[in-house]
């Protein structure tokens, strides 16, 4: 009987100090970061072919090519586990290989300003458009992220949960900061209302 007592009493403390919220809190956290991989993931797989139809009109454009292919593979090279959210460090390499994408990407993405054919092919012009649309899915995930990542947070910090975490060794998780968006909150874009000139030579 006094068994059953200690367990229910235990349940209620438990309960009481935050320990749910924690497990609540952390399965949102890892299906947040999944969705934020799953997208940073789908990016990855459109570049190669991006720069393949990028290098049928416009192959001497060599230095650009190869920062894009570089970048992919610095972000490919990053294993981005479930516990990386727990590895401050690790976390902020990965977000900052993927800022170095996002920058290759736009910088390929302004080459077809110059080439006005490049802009007209269809497969160009879908793959930009698919890339726009992943660039839109990754913010949302992110700030969903971000929004899981506070809330627990906050629940480590607060009295009385902040006990339970001592207790347990939940520690606060790191999140994209001010820094981090600026560099990849905005979605490469280039626009393609208006012609670009015919390079002419000189």
């Amino acid at each position: 009987m006094w068994k059953w007592l200690g367990m229910v009493f235990l349940a209620f403390s438990l309960s009481g100090c935050g320990y749910n919220t924690f497990q609540s809190a952390d399965e949102d956290i890892k299906a947040g970061w999944a969705e934020v991989l799953n997208q940073y993931q789908r990016r990855a797989d459109l570049v190669p072919n991006l720069v393949n139809v990028v290098k049928g009109y416009a192959a001497h454009e060599k230095d650009v090519f190869i920062q894009v292919t570089e970048a992919r593979a610095r972000v490919g090279a990053i294993q981005a586990t479930p516990e990386l959210v727990n590895d401050a460090a690790a976390f902020q390499k990965f977000i900052a290989a993927q800022g170095e994408l996002t920058g290759a990407i736009s910088r390929l993405l302004l080459v077809a300003e110059n080439y006005p054919q490049l802009k007209a092919d269809g497969l160009f012009r879908d793959l930009q458009a698919q890339l726009e649309g992943t660039e839109n899915r990754i913010t949302v995930a992110r700030n969903r992220y971000i929004e899981a990542v506070k809330t627990y947070n906050v629940t480590v910090r607060s009295f009385p949960s902040n006990l339970t975490a001592m207790v347990f060794g939940y520690t606060v998780k790191p999140s994209f900061t001010v820094e981090n968006e600026k560099a990849i909150a905005v979605p490469p874009a280039v626009d393609f209302s208006t012609p670009a000139p015919v390079p002419t030579a000189p």
